[in-house]
């Protein structure tokens, strides 16, 4: 008896901890926990109607994916984004999505399973910029990328592109509010374009795509951090 009603509080504390989890990380994603806000577990259980236990379970789960800091202090935050790392961010993305673009090329015309799996993110990352939902556009353009490198067969490469889409998530979530979360077909059409090279075995395309494609995003991103910049200047703070 003992053991099933331990069970049953394990049971409902991991839901508990998944609940809180999912929905902070959704809430910072989308940039409405913004950096540094404070994270106060008493007050998360008053909010989310729960002990304590599972809120800092959720939040040891929101750090170990960057999202969130825990201060020498022990007080927990929204972590920062490091603005002054992103360029060698962007170096280091741009040169993911060129090796898993060519190495799936290499793969691409003889993987006909694969490729379908590609075409469903893609189709799931054109339905959520239909519907302007830049949160379902930050996710189904991850699993999009990270569908490709997986095509291309090298797990070092997989999980370190992995890790450098997920901590630019919220630099994305940036670049879609650029366009006011209606994102160019242009964009969209980017992605079809390097399908069609990856299924035609034509890896300098696939490469020369992967390039264009990474060069826009880091464009628009500077451009946002550029005129974020100049607006701080123009209204200094006494």
């Amino acid at each position: 008896m003992a053991a099933t009603e331990e069970t049953a509080k394990a049971r409902t504390r991991g839901s508990g901890t998944q609940t809180v989890y999912e929905t902070l990380r959704r809430e910072i994603l989308a940039m409405e926990l913004t950096p540094g806000s404070p994270l106060d577990e008493v007050r998360l259980s008053e909010r989310f109607g729960m002990s304590r236990t599972p809120v800092r379970e959720a939040l040891l789960r929101l750090a170990s994916d960057a999202l969130v800091t825990t201060l020498p202090n022990r007080n927990t935050i929204v972590s920062a984004i490091n603005f002054a790392e992103m360029p060698h961010y962007f170096e280091a993305l741009t040169l993911m999505y060129r090796i898993t673009a060519r190495g799936a090329a290499a793969r691409g015309p003889h993987a006909p399973t694969v490729m379908e799996d590609i075409r469903e993110r893609q189709d799931a990352f054109v339905a959520a910029v239909e519907a302007r939902d830049a949160f379902a556009m930050i996710e189904a353009n991850r699993e999009f990328h990270v569908a490709i490198a997986e095509l291309a067969g090298n797990a070092y490469y997989t999980g370190f592109f992995s890790r450098l889409l997920d901590e630019g998530r919220r630099v994305l979530r940036l670049y879609y509010s650029t366009f006011e979360d209606r994102l160019p077909r242009q964009y969209v059409n980017e992605h079809e374009d390097i399908i069609a090279a990856i299924k035609a075995g034509d890896a300098e395309r696939a490469d020369r795509l992967a390039i264009a494609h990474a060069g826009q995003i880091v464009r628009q991103i500077q451009d946002y951090l550029a005129r974020e910049t100049d607006q701080a200047s123009a209204f200094p703070l006494d």
